[in-house]
């Protein structure tokens, strides 16, 4: 491998929990302003996360969950009105009531910085989602840290379908081998080694007993030096967190 030169984050789940209380709720809340009988409860979100993408999820509850719903003639063009107006919602949501970034984000972050590392985002929530959570839990700049941010329908097949890291990969104009993927889930994992980018996993509540093969190495956050992470799959010699130092020699 070379020498390592780009971050490439996931965001939901890696960055901040916003999965559960976040754009969980945002989806409820359109559901019942469209006087919708649909409820998306915790455990029932955790089993639509399978599915990548918010238009995606919806369909995929509808055509698993809901067959009893009468669907109007133009159903795309509804899902994706619903999923306009949860973006909304969840960006509402998120300036009002900014969410705590992962530990040991920004730390990495700004060491990054400091040695001069590429910053990059490959997403497959939208563009605008992305900008709120980076200015309101991170920095006003924040977004300005990032050189790419691959979010959203940039491209047609999500993950875990490896497009969004090519073209991430691409906009950076860096080899994999280059670069190194921070991720949190099954899907996730799969996109990047897709693209064959060396790739940590940060687990959470939703993901913690995916399939994570490949991986160079699983954590249950990032750690900050009061704050220790747990290793569960990897060998490293015993951190409290994971630094600069530890990734290049993880991809070298």
């Amino acid at each position: 491998m070379g020498e390592l030169q780009a971050l490439i984050f996931d965001v939901d789940g890696t960055l901040a929990e916003t999965e559960r209380d976040a754009h969980r709720v945002a989806f409820n809340e359109t559901f019942a302003e469209y006087h919708l009988d649909w409820d998306w409860s915790v455990e029932l979100y955790g089993e639509l996360l399978a599915v990548t993408g918010g238009k995606e999820r919806i369909q995929f509850y509808l055509d698993r969950y809901r067959p009893d719903y009468l669907r109007p003639s133009n159903l795309d063009a509804f899902i994706a009105e619903l999923h306009q107006k949860k973006t909304a919602r969840y960006n509402a949501m998120l300036v009002n009531h900014p969410i705590p970034l992962r530990p040991g984000i920004r730390r990495l972050l700004m060491e990054a910085r400091q040695e001069g590392l590429r910053l990059a985002i490959a997403t497959t929530t939208s563009l605008q989602n992305v900008i709120t959570l980076l200015e309101g839990s991170l920095d006003h700049t924040a977004a300005n840290w990032f050189e790419v941010i691959a979010a959203g329908d940039v491209v047609t097949a999500k993950k875990p379908a490896p497009d969004i890291y090519h073209h991430a990969l691409k906009a950076l104009g860096l080899k994999p081998t280059q670069c190194l993927a921070i991720e949190d889930s099954g899907n996730g994992i799969r996109s990047a080694l897709g693209a064959h980018i060396p790739t940590i996993i940060t687990i959470n509540d939703y993901t913690r007993y995916e399939d994570f093969t490949g991986a160079l190495l699983v954590v249950d956050h990032l750690g900050e030096p009061n704050q220790p992470l747990t290793v569960l799959a990897g060998k490293v010699a015993p951190v409290q967190y994971i630094d600069i130092a530890l990734l290049q020699r993880l991809v070298s």
